[in-house]
């Protein structure tokens, strides 16, 4: 039994008791020797928090701000300076050239060869303190590459093949292989907060998703969408509830539970809705609208655009057209958030769009280009595609 109030020497010391006697102060067992405050209120997720401006890695200290563009049609590589916003380079790489992927360790930037139709699949290293190529390494089909979230495997996107291929990460030998036969055309992907799986989108057949915890090479489970289509680019939002999926023929993107692996939403932005880029401050996401439900030979000055959606409403907050048509598809933002670069599909060009105004800045690159990357970026590592950084 509480003994009356006036039996305690103070305030303080009744404080203490009546908390010790809460069930919902358990944090009493625990707490300093003052105990007069309860601990703060845990912080709440923002798997972004570590890729904002000021957290650029020091495995990047001495790589040249560059913007690596993969031309697929050309077989190589352009590369633009982003302060001149001049291509100061340009080099061969390997057959059907699709992404340039920072590597898990932010040491090496791949291009990822998948050789379309043929075997002569292959991935390009490039340094990105010389923005030079090094020697190509032959790998089936890497049509997109991702890496383990503690960098042990790369794991490379086999989409003709129907299947995921987890390399070394360095020499690219093939460790094993997780067959994925009911996910035709397995394209992107992005990881749960808690890196407990991930989810890929199928590009082909009747489309939807596919679940796939990595660690144990176990296909989880396959979601089909309610509207059949062409599932693209797919990115987590920042408190790790929702996975936001772009559609190339539903011109916008569906909104997926990734825990119970339903549908929840639906955000209609363009057409040819294709690719993500999240915004520097994490708070964005730049959705890129190729103008055309085509995946090859779209026809050039379309009406492409970018669609900017607001994470914490789920809400279209802006609309970018490209000024004389364009074929936005995919890329990243620079390091301070100021440029975002995409490439032109259909018109052998990328576009330098200001993150603030919506201006655009078109550059002429090779044919067909297709998923640029920038760098250097901000981030602990990379989970590979075009800069996926946590």
């Amino acid at each position: 039994m509480i003994k009356p109030y006036r039996r305690f020497t103070s305030f303080r010391a009744l404080l203490v008791l009546l908390l010790a006697l809460s069930p919902a102060s358990a944090w009493a067992d625990s707490c300093p020797e003052d105990c007069s405050e309860p601990p703060p209120a845990r912080s709440p997720v923002n798997i972004y928090d570590q890729t904002t401006s000021d957290h650029l890695s020091p495995a990047t200290i001495g790589a040249l701000p560059r913007v690596y563009v993969p031309n697929r049609s050309s077989n190589s590589v352009s590369v633009i300076d982003p302060a001149t916003l001049k291509e100061v380079d340009r080099f061969p790489v390997g057959r059907k050239p699709q992404h340039v992927v920072p590597s898990w360790d932010l040491s090496t930037l791949w291009v990822a060869n998948n050789a379309s139709g043929t075997s002569k699949g292959s991935v390009t290293p490039i340094d990105p303190k010389t923005a030079r190529p090094g020697h190509e390494i032959p790998v089936d089909d890497p049509y997109n590459m991702y890496f383990m979230p503690d960098g042990s495997s790369a794991v490379v996107v086999d989409e003709a093949f129907q299947r995921l291929d987890l390399r070394d990460p360095q020499t690219m030998a093939l460790k094993s292989t997780i067959p994925t036969p009911t996910c035709p055309g397995i394209n992107h992907a992005d990881f749960s907060a808690d890196n407990a799986y991930a989810i890929f989108t199928c590009e082909y057949g009747d489309g939807g998703l596919l679940k796939v915890d990595l660690k144990n090479q176990k296909v989880l489970g396959h979601l089909a969408l309610s509207k059949m289509g062409m599932p693209q680019d797919i990115r987590l939002s920042p408190d790790g509830k929702v996975f936001y999926v772009a559609d190339m023929m539903n011109d916008g993107v569906f909104l997926i539970d990734g825990d119970s692996f339903s549908e929840i939403g639906f955000i209609a932005t363009g057409i040819g809705t294709h690719g993500f880029v999240v915004s520097r401050d994490g708070t964005k996401l730049y959705v890129s609208n190729r103008g055309s439900h085509k995946m090859e030979q779209g026809r050039a000055k379309g009406p492409g655009s970018v669609t900017v959606i607001d994470f914490a409403s789920r809400l279209v907050v802006a609309q970018w057209p490209i000024p004389g048509g364009g074929s936005p598809d995919m890329g990243n933002v620079s390091a301070d958030g100021r440029q975002l670069w995409l490439s032109g599909r259909f018109d052998s060009e990328v576009y330098m769009i200001d993150t603030t105004s919506g201006a655009v800045t078109k550059i002429r690159v090779g044919v067909e280009p297709h998923g640029l990357t920038v760098w250097p970026q901000p981030g602990r590592y990379s989970q590979g595609h075009t800069g996926n950084m946590r």
